[in-house]
């Protein structure tokens, strides 16, 4: 597949970037809470049986010479009990009765697979990013002064930003928490208490990640700890430029995650050479332990943009037999990742918005559905079948129609995790990042 040919300059004009401030949909659902305004309504539905009528689900392609031109979309009742999907009907049996979805899509609810829950600007006054200098070890330098600040309001905050994912149609979050000397585990301790506060309108799974290196600071004892709290993986951050090993730190960390039985995320940003042997090394390490397939990631991995095509092949292959996935926030700039290529490959790819108002950065917005829209520009998808297949950016590769346009999503027995937007199929709310009408999370209805 060609990437766009679109000049950086023009496609920055023309990008979905502006819609950071979009505004927050009505409710058309029954709602406990209005996430973005923490406003409490009474609910009536979540957590109970019900029926949402009139559902617009996709059901197939249409074809013109081969070519899918059209997605076909009926009419359905969903019936959901339990938290899951208990049946599905067409048109609309149960007559008046049911919660009325106004013939908006039903989609599998969003997946924010990156960001930082854990420090956050967002729900306080606003604050820009400050000039960097010394590159990753200047911005740890500065964590050590302004965290202790932060963790004072970092659960209230915490708690106001997946507030902004849930209306931005994400149930799901992976993420990545201070494990260091400054914050020690009070950052994780906040976290997990603002994770608490939110269910169960929101589920999140969480990675252990030494911020500030693992042996650049003394975080070892700190990830032995957490190790053995509720967690799910083990993080790292640049192993050479950080920590100036990368055999050590990777051992380190594949032995902690294997003795503790966690997945592993790592945090990648060198583009030279030792970004490149950091992979290789952790695919080797990967396809030494069986256990850890399917339960690794590398969060940026930079350096794949910077490689030949042939070599991006080369890696993308072992990726895939080593069972290891790409978790990419969609750089755009003077970097382009070769998510094609990945794809080609059947690497796993996920995607987050990593910061949405922090030191780091402040032009997140919430939107992982404006990650889909944003791939889908930098690399040309833009006809109906493509635009449809970059929904899986956005729920975590869950989509309602196979490749070859059979429904596969919702089915009786799925979780009842699913947004409705104001879109008429999967490819429309890609090509206009569609409103966001309602989230429901395992049945329960959260707005």
């Amino acid at each position: 597949m060609k990437r766009s040919g679109m000049p950086r300059k023009d496609f920055l004009k023309k990008s979905g970037l502006g819609l950071a401030g979009m505004a927050f949909a009505p409710r058309v659902l029954p709602s406990e809470k209005n996430p973005a305004s923490g406003t409490d309504r009474k609910n009536t539905a979540a957590g109970a049986d019900y029926v949402l009528k009139n559902v617009r689900l996709e059901t197939g392609f249409d074809y013109e010479d081969g070519e899918v031109i059209r997605t076909r979309t009926e009419l359905f009742e969903v019936s959901v009990s339990n938290g899951k999907i208990a049946a599905l009907r067409t048109g609309n049996p149960a007559g008046g009765s049911g919660i009325d979805a106004k013939d908006l899509l039903l989609l599998p609810a969003f997946r924010d697979m990156h960001i930082h829950l854990d420090k956050t600007f967002y729900g306080g006054q606003w604050q820009a990013a400050r000039r960097r200098t010394n590159g990753v070890k200047g911005m740890i330098a500065l964590e050590q002064q302004i965290l202790p600040g932060m963790l004072t309001t970092s659960t209230s905050r915490a708690e106001k930003l997946i507030g902004l994912l849930q209306s931005k149609g994400s149930s799901y979050a992976r993420s990545h928490v201070n494990i260091e000397p400054t914050s020690k585990l009070q950052s994780l301790l906040n976290l997990q208490k603002a994770l608490a506060n939110k269910k169960p309108g929101f589920g999140a799974e969480l990675v252990a990640f030494p911020q500030h290196g693992v042996f650049y600071t003394e975080s070892v004892p700190y990830l032995k700890e957490a190790a053995r709290m509720d967690i799910d993986f083990i993080g790292g951050l640049d192993p050479f430029s950080i920590d100036g090993a990368i055999e050590k730190t990777m051992d380190f960390t594949v032995q902690l995650a294997l003795d503790h039985d966690k997945g592993i995320d790592i945090h990648l940003h060198e583009t030279g050479e030792s970004g490149l042997k950091t992979v290789e090394y952790l695919i080797k390490k990967v396809n030494e332990n069986p256990a850890l397939k399917n339960r690794t990631f590398i969060s940026h991995c930079f350096v794949l943009g910077k490689l030949e095509q042939v070599k991006q092949e080369a890696i993308a292959e072992q990726l895939a037999a080593a069972g290891i996935g790409i978790v990419s926030t969609i750089p755009i700039g003077n970097l382009v990742m070769p998510i094609p290529v990945l794809y080609k490959h059947r690497v796993t790819v996920l995607t987050g918005n990593d910061s949405i108002i922090d030191h780091w950065n402040t032009f997140g917005s919430g939107s992982v559905l404006q990650k889909a829209n944003l791939m889908a520009q930098l690399y040309g998808y833009n006809t109906e079948f493509l635009l449809s297949r970059s929904l899986r950016l956005a729920t975590g590769n869950l989509l309602p129609l196979d490749d070859k346009g059979i429904q596969q999503w919702p089915k009786p027995g799925d979780a009842a995790s699913m947004v409705l937007v104001d879109a008429r199929c999967s490819a429309e709310a890609v090509s206009r990042v569609s409103p966001v009408k309602s989230l429901i999370n395992n049945g329960h209805i959260v707005y």
